[in-house]
C-alpha cells in the first residue's frame, strides 16, 4: 500500500477531478440558451438533444465499470477526463438538433465514465485512508459546478459560446496534464485487508453483494430524485406559488446547492463523529423536514429556509451511498448506484411535472421529501450492512 505522501497526493489529484468535472459540466450549462439559438432547435427538440446527455452517461456508467476492472480506475479516470474535454468544445460547432444531439452523445459518455472512473478510485483510497473521506470529494465537484457556472455567467455577454468552450476545453487538457501523471504513476491503493462486511457479504458478485449494492443505489436515487427536481422546479414553485420576483426565485435553487456544498465540506467530520448510518437516517429526516416545510410552506424566506435544510440533509447521502456500493462489490457497485442515482435525476424533474398537473406543485415537491425518508428508513434497515 503506498506512502501517507503517496495517498495524500493522491487525494489532491483526485480532488482536482471531481473539481474539473463539476467545472466543465456547469460551464456547458450556462451556455445552453445559447446553444439552442445557435442551432435554432424549438423547446422539444431542444429536450430531446439534451436527453442525448443522459442517455450516453447513463449507457457509458454500466460499461466503464468493466473497463475499470480490466485495466484500473485510474488510467479510465485519465481518458475520460481527455473525452470530456474535448467533448465539450463540439456543440459550438453543431447547426441542427439533430447535430447537436449526436455530439452531447459523446459528451454524455465522457461525462458517466469518469463519474464512474474517478469515484471507484476514490473508493479506493477512502478503504486505504480508513477514514470517511468521500463527501471531500463530492464538495468539489459541487465547489467546481459553481465556480463554473460563475465564470460563464461573467463572460456569456463577452464571450461566444465556441470561445467559450474552447477555453474549458484548454483547461481541462491541461489541469488532466498536470494532474493526470499522478494517477497513472500509482496503482489504486487497496490495503491488505478490506474492510470487513458486517453484513457477510464479501466484495464480489454474490447475490447477496448485488442486492446491497442495488439498496444503496436506491439511496443514491433517493438523493438525486430531490437534486434534479429542485433544481428544475424550486424557482417555479417560489414565483408561481409564492409570487416572488425572478431574481428571489433564483436564489432559491442557490441555497439549496450552497447548503449541500457546505454539508459535504463538513461530512467527513460528521462521519466520523456519527458513522454512516446516523449520518444517513439524520440526513434524510433533515431533508424530508427541510422539503415539507420548502414545499408548503406560504412564505418566502421559510421556503428559502427549507430547501436550504433539504440541502444539507441531502448532501451526504449520494457520497454515503456510492462508497458502500463500491466497498461491497468494487467498480461494478459504483457504477450500479450511480446509474440507479443518475436515474434519479433524471425520474425528479418529469416526476414533478406529471404529479403538478395532477394535483398541484407544492404538492408535487413533497414527494422530494417522501423519497429523503425513504432514504432514512432504507440507511436505518441496512445498518449492519454499513460497517458502523
Amino acid at each position: 500500500m503506498p506512502g501517507n505522501d503517496n495517498l495524500t497526493r493522491l487525494r489532491a489529484v483526485l480532488t482536482t477531478f471531481f473539481a474539473l468535472d463539476g467545472f466543465i459540466f456547469a460551464g456547458w450549462v450556462v451556455r445552453i440558451p445559447a446553444i439552442k439559438e445557435q442551432t435554432g432547435a424549438s423547446a422539444g427538440t431542444l429536450g430531446l438533444a439534451l436527453l442525448c446527455v443522459s442517455a450516453g452517461a447513463v449507457v457509458t456508467m454500466t460499461v466503464t465499470g468493466r473497463l475499470c476492472r480490466r485495466f484500473g480506475s485510474h488510467p479510465v479516470t485519465v481518458v475520460c477526463a481527455v473525452l470530456l474535454s474535448l467533448s465539450v468544445a463540439l456543440p459550438p460547432l453543431t447547426h441542427s438538433a439533430p447535430a447537436l444531439g449526436a455530439v452531447l452523445l459523446f459528451f454524455g459518455a465522457a461525462y458517466g465514465g469518469i463519474n464512474v472512473a474517478f469515484n471507484s478510485a476514490a473508493v479506493d483510497l477512502v478503504t486505504a485512508l480508513r477514514r470517511p473521506v468521500m463527501p471531500s470529494f463530492h464538495a468539489a465537484f459541487s465547489l467546481g459546478g459553481m465556480a463554473g457556472a460563475g465564470l460563464g455567467a461573467l463572460v456569456a455577454g463577452s464571450l461566444s459560446p465556441t470561445w467559450h468552450l474552447l477555453g474549458l476545453t484548454v483547461v481541462g487538457l491541461l489541469v488532466t496534464a498536470a494532474a493526470g501523471p499522478t494517477l497513472l504513476r500509482h496503482e489504486p491503493p487497496v490495503p491488505p485487508e478490506r474492510i470487513p462486511q458486517a453484513a457477510g457479504a464479501q466484495r464480489g458478485t454474490g447475490p447477496r453483494t448485488r442486492g446491497l449494492v442495488a439498496v444503496f443505489g436506491l439511496i443514491a436515487l433517493c438523493t438525486a430524485y430531490g437534486e434534479g427536481a429542485l433544481a428544475d422546479w424550486g424557482a417555479l414553485h417560489l414565483e408561481q406559488d409564492l409570487h416572488a420576483s425572478p431574481g428571489v426565485a433564483a436564489v432559491g435553487y442557490t441555497c439549496f446547492a450552497l447548503a449541500m456544498t457546505v454539508g459535504r465540506l463538513t461530512g467527513t467530520a460528521l462521519l466520523e463523529r456519527l458513522g454512516r448510518t446516523r449520518t444517513v437516517v439524520a440526513g434524510g429526516a433533515t431533508a424530508a423536514a427541510g422539503m415539507l416545510v420548502g414545499s408548503l410552506a406560504d412564505a418566502v424566506w421559510a421556503v428559502l429556509v427549507g430547501f436550504a435544510v433539504a440541502g444539507l440533509g441531502l448532501a451526504n447521502l449520494f457520497p454515503v451511498a456510492v462508497e458502500r456500493a463500491g466497498a461491497l462489490a468494487g467498480p461494478g457497485g459504483v457504477a450500479t448506484a450511480s446509474t440507479l442515482g443518475y436515474g434519479g435525476m433524471l425520474l425528479g424533474p418529469p416526476a414533478i411535472g406529471f404529479m403538478a398537473e395532477w394535483f398541484s406543485l407544492p404538492a408535487a415537491l413533497t414527494s422530494v421529501a417522501a423519497l429523503a425518508g425513504l432514504a432514512a428508513v432504507i440507511g436505518f434497515a441496512t445498518r449492519k450492512a454499513a460497517g458502523d
